[in-house]
């Protein structure tokens, strides 16, 4: 496990199994922010998993940040998340 981008789809691997994972590193788009200058990126995923089944927007974004733990404080500056179940998702 080599970047942080490979750290961070492997925990939502991990956590999710999900049938979709599209992580994207947005931190260009955020240049000479201040969150950029901390060293934290910029990411946004969709995930799409049953494990989102029954939950509400904000339970689900939770989970996400769960499954991502400690990078939120130290290597994810701002994370948007689209969290689906299989019966939502556009696959």
């Amino acid at each position: 496990m080599n970047t942080r981008f490979e750290r961070i789809q492997q925990c939502l691997e991990e956590a999710f199994q999900p049938q979709l994972c599209r992580l994207q590193d947005d931190s260009a788009a955020h240049k000479g922010h201040a969150g950029a200058a901390s060293g934290g990126g910029h990411y946004s995923v969709t995930i799409v998993s049953e494990k989102f089944a029954g939950l509400n927007r904000i339970s689900r974004h939770r989970l996400v940040y769960d499954a991502v733990g400690d990078l939120m404080q130290s290597e994810i500056h701002a994370l948007v998340v689209q969290a689906l179940t299989p019966s939502e998702a556009p696959i």
